[in-house]
């Protein structure tokens, strides 16, 4: 049974200002767990139901509670709690600008909504990009939100946090990229040439790019539509941010390939 204290403790992690005081953050699932468990994430403790330990193996160095349907509703951020909630260690990756040459990179500037973050994340997991570079405005990759929406892909992808005026201008004087940011005034992505590295700036979901980052872009891109109401209403909506970075990360792979 769980104790009051453990319900504050793990229900105060679903809040920045706790996860990064503990240095710990959520997950939950049985898809998103097992895949924590197998990965490079240290897991620190598992609350489960007999259901899930039975069905799943757990490292001896790994904390256990075993509780009721009930109980996991008490701590869980899901609507529908899934059997398991795991405590894990937030990681921490160096960012070497060195380390990204010949590779493709997603800078993430101000995106704020937590879901579009996590499918951002397991689209690049998908499309074999190691690294996603957000600014500091960003919002944190490991809210429990963002953490549900990548399925597991968290545990894949090197996420770093910086300024990244900052780190355009450090990369302009060193590995000199192509730099993509995803306009609308920019040219049709199946019609630009586009190679197998670089890095892709993709904006915040109503601003776009800051103004700040415009003068580090060398390749302005643009997904464009290809609506029939165009004629009668104008350009259709843009894109929603994770839509509009599958589509980007898709076409430069199939150049590649």
């Amino acid at each position: 049974m769980l104790s009051k204290n453990q319900i504050k403790y793990v229900n105060s992690l679903k809040q920045k200002k706790f996860r990064e005081e503990h240095n710990l953050f959520l997950a939950e699932g049985t898809k998103i767990v097992p895949e924590l468990l197998v990965s490079d994430i240290n897991v620190k403790q598992v609350y489960a139901t007999s259901d899930f330990f039975r069905n799943n193996k757990i490292a001896a160095t790994i904390e256990r509670f075993e509780i009721k349907e009930n109980e996991l509703e008490r701590v869980s951020a899901l609507m529908a709690p899934n059997e398991v909630l795991a405590v894990c260690e937030t990681p921490h990756y160096q960012l070497e600008i060195d380390s990204l040459k010949d590779k493709l990179t997603l800078l993430l500037d101000e995106i704020k909504d937590p879901g579009n973050l996590g499918t951002i994340i397991r689209v690049a997991d998908w499309f074999g990009i190691e690294n996603i570079i957000c600014s500091n405005e960003t919002v944190d990759a490991f809210n429990p939100k963002v953490v549900q929406a990548t399925m597991g892909s968290i545990s894949r992808i090197k996420i770093h946090y910086t300024d990244l005026s900052d780190f355009l201008m450090n990369q302009e004087s060193t590995i000199k990229y192509q730099v993509f940011g995803a306009l609308l005034a920019g040219e049709s992505i199946y019609s630009k040439q586009l190679p197998s590295s670089g890095f892709i700036i993709i904006g915040n979901e109503s601003k776009g790019i800051s103004e700040k980052l415009l003068p580090y872009i060398t390749d302005k891109i643009r997904i464009p539509s290809f609506s029939h109401y165009k004629a009668v209403t104008g350009e259709a909506e843009s894109l929603n941010a994770a839509i509009a970075t599958s589509v980007i990360c898709s076409e430069f792979r199939r150049r590649k390939n």
